[in-house]
């Protein structure tokens, strides 16, 4: 596969809608491996199928609490996942008082299909002062239960796993009692780098599968659910709490959320997240269909019957929402 950025050629192709592109992504560690192909969807793909309902309208962020969080986090030089993906409980959150930091910059190396982060080549490398700054938002903004979670930065061998690390640190120097949980990336099946984040014992260990297996290639084009999996089995044989997450929405069926449920429950998920895929911009995987909050319902029952502690399930459920119900 050629190197050749082709962002470079001025012969550019327009893509047409729904086609892909493929881009190379160099390992800058060192010694200059491509091993990622970057899919660039074409503009202008299907659109959501059907009005969104009412069940999934959410009130705008609002109020003094919320103004003044943003302004700790600008001042901080700080990313929010509420914000980079368009998070739908955004205001909920923020007026409680709450947050999730997106560490590692807010360029991701991936380009799944559901989601909103910006793709591309990180310009920079590790912000090491970044885990005192996210730290210091944490004590100011009296958070108790803080979620960190980053882009992918696979460009790097060891993921940004020594960040998450040096924030879980910070954190406990400055806001003794604050639990922390961390949504991570798969590091590319390179369990060194899981390793690093795994040795300083976080209270929560979320790595989220997303989506079904068969809807992978189209939905997570870059990632592996078995790899997933074992990134979950492994922090749970180290004795950490374990959660991950799915949208629904995308075109799965009720078997096969049972069936990722009953992977889950063998590889020891303590937490389940279960939420409504939305359709971020017309670039993105159309809603394949509105999930009725009676089956919300239903998979919360089958998934703790079937052996999971908790479940969170409902329409607007995200990784982080209630986060601090399920220390």
């Amino acid at each position: 596969m050629s190197t050749q950025n082709s962002d470079s050629n001025p012969e550019k192709k327009v893509l047409r809608p729904g086609e892909i592109r493929l881009k190379s992504v160099r390992d800058t560690s060192g010694d200059g491996e491509v091993f990622e192909e970057l899919p660039v969807l074409g503009q202008n793909l299907t659109t959501t199928r059907g009005k969104r309902p009412d069940w999934l309208r959410v009130k705008l962020p609002y109020g003094e609490t919320y103004k003044n969080l943003v302004d700790i986090i600008e001042s901080h030089d700080l990313h929010t996942v509420c914000q980079s993906a368009r998070c739908p409980n955004m205001g909920e959150c923020w007026t409680a008082g709450t947050a999730t930091f997106m560490i590692l910059g807010n360029v991701c190396t991936r380009s799944c299909g559901f989601c909103a982060v910006l793709t591309g080549r990180p310009d920079e490398g590790l912000d090491w002062d970044e885990p005192r700054r996210v730290a210091d938002a944490v004590r100011l903004m009296g958070v108790n239960h803080a979620v960190i979670t980053s882009v992918n930065r696979d460009e790097r061998k060891d993921g940004g796993a020594p960040i998450f690390a040096e924030t879980i640190k910070e954190i406990r120097k400055v806001r003794p009692g604050c639990t922390i949980e961390v949504l991570i990336p798969d590091f590319r099946g390179l369990w060194d780098a899981l390793q690093i984040v795994l040795d300083v014992r976080p209270e929560i260990l979320n790595h989220n599968v997303e989506t079904v297996p068969r809807l992978y290639r189209r939905v997570r084009p870059q990632a592996n659910y078995e790899r997933s999996l074992e990134v979950l089995r492994i922090s749970k044989e180290q004795g950490l709490r374990t959660k991950s997450g799915i949208m629904v929405g995308l075109g799965e069926t009720e078997d096969e959320v049972v069936e990722l449920m009953k992977d889950f429950v063998a590889n020891g998920v303590n937490v389940m997240t279960i939420g409504q895929y939305l359709q971020p911009t017309r670039m993105h995987l159309p809603v394949e269909e509105f999930i009725h909050p009676d089956t919300f319902r239903r998979y919360k029952q089958v998934g703790e019957d079937l052996g999971i502690e908790h479940v969170e399930s409902g329409p607007l459920v995200r990784s982080s929402y209630h986060a601090e119900r399920h220390v």
